[in-house]
């Protein structure tokens, strides 16, 4: 199963919607947000997807109570566990446990975002991903990944 994962949108429009292109093209089956939509009308964009998406409050994120609505409750604070074909999976948005989470040894997939900088790394048999930012924002190229379940692997993808 092909995943991807994006981060700190930033009500970035023409982004996501490059975003969502990607992934309905890659036939993914699960989309993964880990933190910082900003805005509930960027989930009209996400509605395009052929997929599953859930995701996560971020640090900036507005209307909590309308992005939860808009999502049809598939935006959770964090940190959120979910299971994919089989995996352990957890998402968060600042970085602060990765590692603890890593050295538990209890998930096979760590999500995070809100350093805008891409990460890729396997850690203690987890796979440690970090999208980069998809909006672009002032500077610096929009990121997202895609991780395959079966092969436990990640790649970074530019927009």
């Amino acid at each position: 199963m092909l995943i991807g994962i994006i981060s700190d949108t930033h009500d970035d429009l023409p982004a996501i919607r490059k975003a969502v292109e990607l992934f309905n093209e890659k036939k993914v089956g699960y989309v993964l947000h880990a933190g910082d939509l900003i805005s509930p009308f960027t989930l009209e964009i996400f509605k395009e997807l052929r997929c599953k998406f859930s995701g996560i409050f971020g640090n900036n994120d507005g209307d909590k109570l309308l992005l939860k609505h808009k999502s049809e409750g598939h935006i959770h604070n964090q940190p959120h566990t979910l299971t994919l074909h089989g995996k352990k999976i957890i998402v968060m948005h600042e970085p602060d446990v990765i590692n603890a989470l890593a050295d538990s040894r209890h998930f096979d997939l760590i999500i995070y975002g809100h350093t805008h900088k891409p990460d890729v790394r396997k850690v203690n048999n987890a796979i440690i991903v970090n999208p980069g930012k998809a909006g672009k924002l002032l500077k610096g190229k929009s990121t997202v990944a895609l991780v395959d379940l079966n092969k436990m692997a990640a790649e970074i993808v530019e927009l």
